[in-house]
């Protein structure tokens, strides 16, 4: 089979570039970080988004299959690459994700849980509202070119080349400061995909029938979060012989630096902490807050749902002057954009003078003010 593999140097990629080497003739498009070759594939070295690159994916003999595309984040990243394939691709695999599913929505999403309309705030909002732009845009395109699609939205992903610090985050601290971190007030709930899982699932799904027209959840069936996640590197760092014991120290976490732990972390230092003989490994109960002050990373969702807001609920009456105080990432900002209209809630109500902010913004933007701190200019009406 003849597959193109859009990226493939990184993580999920990778893993699945190396194992579909073994059975398939692979082409692999991205910018050439690291060489590919030694597995056997060909490479195109280039930016999927440069008009040369894309000249030379046409201007190709072959006529692939399938393609696999890890790397598409903006509108037009597929529409531009199915444009230029040699031959007639029978089908599309888009590596998508579970972040598509509309925030709000309590227990379980299925692949029918209704997209995020990106009514959302923060770093993530570019590339979740890329991911659900280019679904709509993968069936679209794929309808007109009579192509057969399929979508795969993984949870987390962990493994072997994983480049994001997730759990490896935690393997640092363990071995080279000598604690683990118990968090005490996290709430957040997540499900993960261990990467060889995910790269055999699109190994399956390949000229599959059965697969045309579907998306697929990638995860495993149990639901972990922060206190799961430490007691399992616990018990595999003791199994492995990493650590003799790992102790229980419920002592505040004010007291961390007496280890001299916290500091070799922020630095990035590799030399570990002095330690005796023994390796021990202590487990040291902080908040969230705390862990972030300290430069602790908390690479998994803390919140149940990463609600930027949860439960506020007040009133002001006419003539009142409030002021809104809260520490950072508290929510102040989301408030404000909610109450101006700017951003719609996923749940709950507002009423601001027998208007609703979202729904009626026209006609209630013209009637308010608001600046915010890093802007310059007082906006009478909102954009």
């Amino acid at each position: 089979m003849q597959i193109l593999v859009l990226g493939g140097s990184y993580f999920y990629g990778r893993v699945f570039t190396m194992l579909a080497a073994k059975k398939h003739e692979i082409t692999v498009l991205n910018r050439g970080t690291y060489s590919m070759e030694s597995f056997g594939v060909k490479q195109i070295k280039g930016d999927r988004h440069d008009e040369k690159v894309l000249e030379r994916l046409a201007g190709l003999e072959t006529e692939f299959d399938a393609v696999v595309d890890f790397c598409g984040y903006a509108p037009g990243d597929v529409a531009s690459i199915i444009k230029n394939l040699p031959g007639k691709t029978k089908q599309y695999i888009f590596i998508s994700t579970v972040d598509v599913y509309k925030r709000g929505i309590r227990g379980l999403k299925n692949e029918g849980t209704p997209y995020e309309t990106c009514s959302i705030e923060g770093e993530a909002r570019q590339y979740i509202c890329g991911k659900v732009a280019l679904e709509q845009e993968l069936k679209k395109v794929c309808l007109q070119k009579e192509m057969a699609y399929t979508i795969l939205r993984p949870a987390v992903l962990y493994g072997p080349y994983n480049y994001a610090p997730r759990e490896s985050a935690f393997i640092q601290i363990a071995l080279q400061n000598h604690f683990l971190p118990k968090i005490t007030d996290a709430a957040g709930k997540f499900q993960f995909t261990y990467v060889k899982d995910g790269a055999e699932a699109i190994e399956k799904c390949l000229l599959n029938e059965k697969a045309y027209g579907q998306a697929y959840n990638l995860c495993g069936d149990e639901i972990l979060d922060y206190g799961l996640i430490l007691e399992g590197l616990k018990q595999a760092m003791q199994e492995d012989k990493k650590v003799s014991a790992v102790r229980e120290e419920n002592v505040d976490s004010d007291k961390i630096t007496e280890y001299n732990r916290i500091t070799s972390y922020d630095t990035g230092t590799k030399e570990p902490a002095e330690r005796s003989s023994e390796q021990f490994c202590d487990r040291i109960q902080m908040t969230v807050q705390e862990a972030a002050a300290r430069g602790i990373p908390l690479p998994f969702p803390v919140y149940e749902e990463e609600q930027a807001v949860k439960g506020i609920s007040f009133s002001i009456q006419k003539g009142e002057s409030v002021a809104f105080l809260g520490a950072n990432g508290a929510g102040k900002s989301t408030t404000i954009k909610m109450l101006t209209g700017i951003l719609q809630p996923s749940g709950g109500n507002i009423d601001i003078m027998g208007k609703d902010p979202f729904a009626d913004r026209m006609e209630y933007v013209a009637d308010i003010g608001v600046v915010f701190g890093q802007k310059t200019q007082l906006w009478w009406d909102l954009p």
